[in-house]
């Protein structure tokens, strides 16, 4: 179930290092009024509904279906959430589970670890974030990356996230880093809105003074750039990651949105001079997203840097459920680390696609019985 798309040996080590081993799941919520702009995203059908995807998508994560949610999955406009597979996996094999708030509107209704720091301003202002709580979440997640290698240490470590609109946010990172991304993006749309997601960011990064990005700005840093036009998730995943490759290995849970966060990483290890592993990084992510027709996720990855892009070749083309067979046509392609979930239920767990698809069946049924 497991293909290798980029940097392919060295994905390989990274498989046969790590087969058997339980992983641990992060999920690493956040916020940015970029998620808000109407058609920037599909994950929520309404901007007043996407308000609350990421605190939704966390109690569904951590609780499973429940007869009243404080916070109900919202609806879409096709599909279903992606927690879904996320949670079939994390709930199967009994996963440690941690769940982290780097920034949002309100208190996630779970017992999630707040990293003090705050909701996104539209990435479009050029003022995203203060430049002391992006300082402050990377210290954390230095923190805690380390701390969770050490509690785990024959473990692997993923690294997921939840922030609508994230990936406009990675655009307009991997793009003051220097990379011709335009185009290249994926989105939770079946068709992606790069026309869009361009002039957002190029709003974003004119307002921050950034008028020639073609190249990274030797005089902007790249915690200054994520204050400018990043969301709280990206720079505290960078941290945990770059702190936990030390002794463990990690995957990074998504598509467009973590190979925003390897170039990150790379740029933020340079310029403090952090010690980190390249070689125990991978990135992991769904079949939807690297053969997304309107999107060049395998592109991105070979421009970023050496990092392996695994996929699983999970389908839901058999599904009894028609909001999970629209997967197949493009809709919501990934999200929640489920990419990475479908991966760690084969090498964990050693299960086939038809062990998974049941897994995720079940608990649709739980969760349509729950309503």
């Amino acid at each position: 179930m497991i293909k290798i798309y980029t940097q392919v040996e060295q994905g390989k080590s990274w498989l046969q290092r790590y087969r058997g081993c339980q992983p641990v799941f992060a999920c690493v919520l956040g916020f940015t009024e970029t998620g808000l702009i109407p058609g920037i995203s599909a994950a929520g059908a309404t901007p007043f509904d996407r308000k609350s995807t990421a605190l939704a998508d966390a109690e569904f994560l951590y609780y499973g279906p429940a007869p009243s949610p404080k916070y109900p999955l919202p609806p879409l406009h096709a599909g279903a959430s992606p927690v879904l597979i996320s949670r079939a996996v994390v709930e199967s094999f009994s996963l440690p589970l941690y769940i982290f708030n780097a920034g949002l509107l309100q208190t996630p209704p779970i017992p999630a670890i707040d990293l003090k720091g705050a909701a996104a301003n539209c990435l479009s202002t050029g003022k995203a974030l203060d430049l002391a709580i992006v300082k402050s979440l990377l210290d954390r997640g230095l923190v805690w990356g380390e701390k969770l290698a050490i509690l785990h240490p024959s473990s692997w470590i993923i690294f997921s996230e939840c922030v609508v609109g994230g990936t406009t946010t990675a655009l307009a990172i991997l793009t003051g880093l220097g990379f011709a991304a335009v185009g290249k993006v994926n989105s939770s749309h079946p068709e992606c809105n790069h026309e869009q997601k361009w002039t957002v960011v190029q709003q974003g990064l004119k307002a921050a003074g950034l008028l020639n990005f073609d190249k990274f700005s030797s005089t902007l840093g790249a915690l200054q750039l994520v204050a400018a036009v990043g969301d709280p998730m990206q720079i505290v995943v960078a941290g945990m990651a770059i702190a936990a490759s030390r002794t463990s290995g990690v995957m990074l849970a998504g598509g467009t949105q973590m190979l925003a966060i390897y170039a990150l990483i790379q740029a933020i290890a340079t310029e403090f001079s952090l010690p980190w592993q390249p070689e125990q990084i991978v990135v992991g992510t769904t079949r939807w997203v690297a053969e997304d027709p309107t999107g060049d996720t395998v592109g991105l990855a070979q421009m970023v840097g050496s990092v392996p892009l695994l996929i699983s070749n999970f389908s839901f083309a058999n599904s009894h459920y028609e909001k999970l067979r629209v997967y197949e046509q493009g809709y919501v392609k990934e999200g929640v680390g489920a990419g990475a979930a479908c991966i760690a239920a084969e090498l964990y767990g050693n299960w086939n696609h038809s062990q998974l698809l049941q897994a995720i069946e079940l608990l649709a049924a739980r969760l349509e019985g729950d309503r």
